[in-house]
């Protein structure tokens, strides 16, 4: 009788383990999922999920506080992520020839480390150079 009452319980339990999610794609394509459904007069799907949801990546956990205070190369917070729409990749693209074109001319470049202007030395910018020669050729090449 007991065990039976348990089972009972647990099945009337089971749904509300399960999750609703709403998934919809506004005018510039982007998709969004949201618990909540969109604002009316907006086509959208829903999704149930079961389970527990873990992020996709998981934050770094730094075990040296030297890494906090600027020891390390890897930004202490995550950038802010933006949608790849095209008005996103040709800002991104325009920004990165700009910083480009500064970092190959003759005058001093210099860029913000803890809250002081640093000015960069030759091998500073040619790491520069190659991250952000990296990224021009990864986002904006033949798009």
């Amino acid at each position: 009788m007991r065990r039976s009452l348990i089972v009972v319980a647990l099945l009337l339990f089971a749904p509300l383990c399960a999750a609703q999610v709403y998934k919809w794609t506004d005018a510039s394509g982007t998709v969004h999922y949201s618990e909540a459904p969109p604002t009316q007069g907006v086509k959208y799907s829903k999704v149930t999920t079961t389970g527990t949801v873990e992020p996709l990546v998981k934050p770094a956990e730094r075990s040296n506080p030297e890494d906090v205070a600027g020891g390390s190369n890897e930004p202490a917070v995550a950038p802010k992520t933006m949608a790849d729409t095209p008005e996103n990749r040709k800002s991104l693209c325009a920004s990165l020839q700009s910083n480009l074109a500064t970092l190959q001319g003759s005058g001093p470049v210099v860029m913000e480390k803890d809250g002081k202007p640093n000015a960069l030395d030759a091998s500073q910018r040619q790491q520069q150079i190659a991250t952000a020669q990296a990224q021009y050729d990864q986002y904006c090449q033949g798009k």
